[in-house]
């Protein structure tokens, strides 16, 4: 009966691994996620489960038979490819939105006119202030919430460029 436990634990760690993968990549907006229908990037949240997966590497090391440790670098390595690669894809999304907004301006002398794009992100991102102004379709007024908006660093977790 020992040597059955050790089998449900190997089958509960490569689970767990795969759990995680798969919310990182539906973070990376790969895949579909099943109660919206929708594909949503949040990138920060990516990078929170991939430091997750980091940990457990980290912590594990020395502790796993061969297979659990092919599993998780294999699936961290791969998992930070398509980090960098959906990174990038945004800042080319971003790149392009800007040529379209600066094509789209008028140089007759009015204002300059750029078109409503969503931006890719959860409205997690968003404080609570924030997600009502864009509920209610208004602006937001409060300067301290807007500069918080543009500083999407992450603070608490590394970068994998």
């Amino acid at each position: 009966m020992n040597e059955a436990k050790p089998d449900i634990n190997k089958v509960l760690f490569m689970h767990l691994v795969s759990m995680l993968a798969m919310s990182a990549i539906q973070q990376m907006g790969k895949l579909v996620d099943p109660n919206t229908g929708k594909s949503e990037i949040n990138l920060e949240a990516a990078q929170a489960t991939i430091d997750m997966l980091d940990m457990l590497e980290a912590r594990t090391r020395g502790n796993l038979d061969a297979e659990e440790t092919r599993l998780l670098k294999d699936t961290l390595m791969s998992l930070k490819m398509n980090y960098v690669e959906s990174k990038d894809r945004k800042s080319e999304v971003r790149g392009q939105r800007s040529e379209v907004s600066s094509q789209k301006s008028g140089g007759n002398g009015t204002e300059k006119q750029t078109p409503n794009i969503e931006h890719p992100t959860s409205n997690a991102d968003l404080s609570t202030e924030a997600r009502r102004a864009k509920a209610e379709g208004q602006e937001k007024s409060d300067p301290k919430s807007a500069s918080a908006e543009e500083d999407k660093t992450p603070k608490y977790h590394k970068k994998y460029e």
